[in-house]
C-alpha cells in the first residue's frame, strides 16, 4: 500500500496531483478516457464509489485515511503498471452502462454502443432497418465483455441474443455482466470462431466490433493497449481480415429485412474499394467520422 502524502486532503487535491502524475509519466489515454483530466476523474470517483457523472458536488469533500490511501495506491499502480484504469477498477462504462472488467477483454469503449443509445433505431437513420420493437433475434459477433449484447437487450425489448466470441475468457468475463444485469433469459452466450456455432440461425440485427487493427499497429502499441489482450485488436496485415469474413457469411444469418451493423476503425477506404458495388452507409458519432457502417441483408 502506498501512504498518500499527508498534503493531499480533498477529492480536488488528488485530482490536481493524479492530472500531474499522469502527464509527467506521459501515460496513453484511450480506455473510455482520451485526457489525463479524464481518467483522473473516473479513477477518483469510481475508486471511492461515487457517481462517476458529477464531479463538482465532492471537489471539496475531506477525505478519510483509508479513502486517501486508496487513492493514492491507484493513481501509483496506474504509473507503474500503466494498465488503464478500468482494469485496476475492474469497471468501464457506455453511456453510463456499467460492465465489469478484467485483462481477459478488451476494455469496452464501442461507438456502437453509444448509437443504440443514442436512440440509432428509433430516428429513422437507417433505410430498410426493422423497427426496435419488431427484432426478435439479435446476434453479437465478438462480444468480449457482453457489453453489446446488454445494450441490445435494453434497445430491443422484445429480442432473445445470441452474443458469440472465440475467447472462453472473454466468455466468462460476459457471462460475470450478464448475470449482473439479470439477462440470463434472453442473451446466450456462445463460443464461436465468428458464424462456425451457428449453423441455420438466422437474426433480425447482426452487430459486430470486431478485431480490425493492423498487425504493425498492434506491434506498436504502448503498455495501456498491450496489456489488453491481442486477439481483441489484431485483424491481420491492413485490419480487415475479419471484416472480409463477416461480410462473406453475414447474409445466410439474416433474416428478410434484417441488416448488419458493424465497427471497422480507420478501414473505411480498404473496405469500400474491396465492395465497390455495395452501398454501404457510413454512420458518425461526436468523436468518430465513418467507422461504422450499416448494410441491409439485399445489398450483401
Amino acid at each position: 500500500m502506498t501512504a498518500a502524502p499527508p498534503e493531499l486532503v480533498t477529492l480536488r487535491d488528488f485530482l490536481r496531483y493524479a492530472v500531474s502524475r499522469f502527464r509527467a509519466a506521459r501515460l496513453a489515454h484511450g480506455h473510455g478516457a482520451t485526457t489525463a483530466e479524464d481518467e483522473a476523474a473516473f479513477i477518483v470517483l469510481e475508486g471511492l464509489h461515487l457517481p462517476i457523472d458529477r464531479l463538482d458536488p465532492w471537489l471539496d469533500a475531506r477525505l478519510t485515511g483509508p479513502e486517501r490511501d486508496r487513492l493514492s495506491d491507484l493513481i501509483e499502480a496506474r504509473i507503474a503498471t500503466r494498465k488503464p484504469a478500468c482494469y485496476l477498477l475492474n469497471r468501464a462504462y457506455i453511456q453510463g452502462v456499467p460492465f465489469y472488467v478484467d485483462e481477459r477483454v478488451i476494455v469496452p469503449r464501442s461507438f456502437i454502443g453509444e448509437m443504440l443509445m443514442g436512440g440509432l433505431f428509433e430516428d429513422d437513420s437507417l433505410p430498410d432497418a426493422p423497427p426496435a420493437d419488431e427484432v426478435t433475434r439479435v446476434l453479437d459477433l465478438c462480444t468480449g465483455s457482453g457489453c453489446l449484447a446488454i445494450l441490445a437487450a435494453r434497445i430491443f425489448p422484445n429480442a432473445h441474443i445470441d452474443a458469440t466470441d472465440l475467447s472462453s475468457d472473454a466468455l466468462a468475463v460476459a457471462r460475470i455482466n450478464v448475470d449482473e444485469h439479470e439477462l440470463g433469459e434472453r442473451i446466450r452466450l456462445v463460443e464461436s470462431d465468428l458464424f462456425s456455432a451457428l449453423k441455420g440461425e438466422k437474426y433480425d440485427l447482426i452487430l459486430t466490433n470486431p478485431p480490425y487493427v493492423t498487425a504493425a499497429e498492434v506491434a506498436a502499441f504502448p503498455p495501456e493497449y498491450a496489456s489488453e489482450p491481442k486477439m481483441a485488436h489484431l485483424g491481420g496485415a491492413d485490419g480487415m481480415d475479419l471484416v472480409r469474413r463477416i461480410l462473406k457469411d453475414a447474409k445466410k444469418h439474416l433474416a428478410p429485412g434484417g441488416g448488419l451493423l458493424c465497427e471497422i476503425g480507420l478501414g473505411r477506404e480498404i473496405i469500400e474499394a474491396d465492395y465497390p458495388d455495395t452501398p454501404f452507409l457510413w454512420l458518425d458519432t461526436e468523436e468518430s467520422d465513418g467507422e461504422v457502417f450499416w448494410v441491409g441483408r439485399g445489398d450483401l
